[in-house]
């Protein structure tokens, strides 16, 4: 996938290209449903498939104050797109210039210009541009006059029943249940299980010499979903791409710390020995054990752990 991070340094794809334009975060089955939808009218058409995205959300621009943690990062949001199989992803720096830009700039300056769109397929409600005064209908009277043809898709309904009837998928609903620690649910939206990235630091080491289990302390960056504090069973995946089942904590060790202690994501890498200390990981979250307790005794805490361990092994059926 190539992929453009300076739109205006943009040189349009031969023959023109097939465009979609949204933050795709989490890139869910929904977005990859339109995906497919762009893919099939742009091999009839004999065009380049391209997603324009931004480099952050545009609520964290225009109401920082509410906008929403991410399911993935830019890094992770390019991956997803390169499996989906677009061509090109065109990833636009969204400052305050831009959130100020109008409807009509951004179609002149991106779609016309920078693209040579002859065909946007976006979701019917889908909106941009200064005040969102854009939308499907501005983009199809644009479109009639610079040549590029718009469809405003119905977006996919979840399969799963973990909404209203017919309710479409959208990012917002996987981060509700994401939130809720409802990880089976979240991943049937998003195809995949929810997956945190970071690095993995010094911790407090009570686990390995205290409790028995060593765990990798894994810092993720500010702005992700991270699941409701609790137990789960899951993946983690080393640098070399080695995967490891994995026991996953995810609170604020209150048998120690009360209430008080920071929100961590600890994993217990089942059968592993080796140091994971500076290692980029990346953990996927399968299903949700049990809620996080603060336990009587460290022996109720440790004989507790054995059980999340054997619980893990069972829900990802490994020996």
């Amino acid at each position: 996938m190539d992929i453009v991070t300076d739109p205006e340094a943009c040189v349009p794809p031969a023959g023109g290209s097939a465009v979609t334009i949204g933050a795709y975060d989490g890139v869910h089955l929904g977005h990859r449903a339109l995906l497919a939808e762009l893919q099939a009218r742009a091999r009839r058409d004999g065009l380049t498939t391209v997603v324009v995205t931004f480099d952050r959300h545009p609520a964290t621009v225009v109401r920082p104050e509410s906008a929403p943690s991410l399911l993935c990062d830019l890094a992770q949001k390019l991956e997803l797109l390169a499996a989906a199989g677009v061509d090109r992803t065109v990833v636009v720096p969204f400052t305050a210039e831009r959130a100020n830009e109008t409807a009509e700039e951004f179609v002149a300056s991106i779609l016309v210009e920078g693209l040579d769109a002859r065909l946007v397929v976006v979701g019917e409600d889908f909106h941009f541009g200064h005040g969102r005064k854009g939308n499907v209908a501005l983009l199809q009277e644009m479109g009639a006059t610079a040549g590029f043809e718009v469809d405003g898709v119905t977006l996919e309904a979840d399969p799963e029943g973990t909404g209203p009837l017919d309710a479409p998928i959208s990012s917002t609903r996987v981060r509700s249940l994401v939130a809720a620690g409802q990880v089976e649910a979240a991943a049937a939206l998003l195809g995949r299980p929810h997956q945190l990235r970071g690095r993995v630091v010094q911790g407090d080491q009570r686990g390995g010499s205290e409790l028995g289990f060593p765990t990798a302390n894994v810092e993720v960056p500010s702005g992700i979903c991270l699941p409701a504090a609790g137990i789960y069973a899951g993946w983690y995946e080393r640098p070399d791409g080695s995967t490891w089942p994995t026991a996953i904590s995810v609170g604020r060790r209150p048998t120690f710390y009360g209430s008080e202690g920071d929100l961590l994501i600890e994993a217990f890498l089942l059968d592993f020995t080796g140091d994971l200390y500076g290692e980029e990981a990346r953990v996927s979250f399968v299903a949700r054990l049990r809620d996080e307790v603060a336990f009587r005794t460290v022996d109720d805490l440790v004989a507790q752990m054995h059980r999340d361990v054997a619980a893990t092994r069972r829900r990802l059926d490994v020996g």
